[in-house]
């Protein structure tokens, strides 16, 4: 398997591991392992290559135009789907049921608001898992787009194509751009029945929410 594999399936295991010390020192280990990918995963001579690659973002023009979708309301079923990760396997949102699921939709790869956003994700993954959530990002770029940039950004948690027909998860979520040919940035927490119990649309494409309330949010289905 190769290591982004792996971490995946770290990922799907470690809510089942009881809480105490073993947990945490695995949790520990992984965090340890992804920063020395992070940081050796390029051969001698590629990482000044993959440096230059991770900061094209800054480069690339801003998204600052206003929300046009208004998004699905809390208390809604949230639309189940099928769609491929970075490895071409389809991923369903009712795959997950019997856990929260925390389902992040960005306009593009590549992109300013994008890479900042995901990176954060991925520096609080374990928050993320230490709730027991699951996290997929979802954007209409194709599987081959998703799986270079995870690899450039060190992302480990699922990115899914919502490709072809285009857009079409991103419409059922009513947060589909059609002057764009993308989606809002928006964000729904998606609990254990597969009810929406947080969302929120950003106002402007360049927002990105506060990651607290996403843990809140996820607080709040636990009873925490």
């Amino acid at each position: 398997m190769r290591f982004p594999e792996l971490a995946r399936r770290f990922l799907e295991l470690e809510p089942k591991l009881a809480e105490g010390p073993e947990k945490e020192a695995l949790s520990l280990l992984h965090a340890m392992l992804q920063e020395l990918w992070r940081e050796v995963g390029a051969r001698p001579g590629e990482r000044e290559g993959l440096e230059g690659l991770r900061n094209l973002y800054k480069k690339a023009p801003k998204m600052e135009a206003p929300r046009v979708a208004p998004g699905l309301a809390v208390g809604e079923k949230a639309p189940d789907f099928a769609l491929p990760d970075a490895e071409g396997r389809l991923v369903r949102l009712s795959d997950f049921r019997g856990r929260p699921v925390v389902l992040a939709f960005y306009p593009l790869d590549w992109s300013p608001g994008c890479s900042q956003q995901l990176d954060l994700y991925q520096a609080e993954l374990e928050e993320f898992h230490r709730r027991g959530a699951v996290l997929l990002g979802i954007s209409v770029d194709s599987l081959y787009s998703h799986g270079a940039w995870a690899f450039v950004r060190g992302l480990t948690f699922p990115l899914l194509s919502d490709f072809h027909p285009k857009g079409e998860v991103a419409r059922r979520y009513r947060v589909w751009r059609e002057v764009d040919g993308f989606s809002e940035r928006a964000l729904y927490v998606v609990d254990g029945e597969g009810v929406i119990r947080y969302a929120h649309v950003s106002p402007y494409l360049h927002h990105i929410p506060p990651i607290e309330e996403l843990f809140q949010a996820l607080d709040a289905l636990r009873g925490g």
